[in-house]
């Protein structure tokens, strides 16, 4: 890995890290959690979908090209790029399950 792709991850870290610290406006009603902005949890998961696919995507040119015996393209950088993808899509379905799981105990819960 390049010094300009280890300048580039650790800049997306910092910005997400300053998305997460941002304090948030409270919100008008009480039961406004799930809308409660631009930065709520549903466009946090949005764009996080986006950005697996796009991992995804990518790697999948890589790898084509890297069979396609395109230069400059080799073969570590291929394997990385396509662990980054699969290591964003087990962690997007891992909070999936987790969703799928807390709204069951929610609709199991008595009245």
């Amino acid at each position: 890995m390049s010094q300009m792709e280890i300048d580039r991850v650790l800049a997306q870290i910092r910005t997400i890290a300053t998305q997460v610290k941002r304090p948030q406006a409270p919100s008008a009603g009480a039961g406004a959690g799930a809308v409660a902005g631009p930065d709520g949890f549903a466009a946090v998961m949005k764009r996080s979908l986006g950005e697996v696919n796009a991992a995804q995507q990518s790697a999948a040119r890589l790898a084509t090209a890297f069979q396609k015996g395109v230069p400059g393209v080799e073969l570590p950088q291929v394997m990385l790029e396509m662990q980054k993808a699969s290591v964003g899509f087990r962690a997007v379905t891992e909070v999936r399950n987790r969703l799928v799981n807390v709204y069951q105990e929610i609709m199991n819960m008595p009245i």
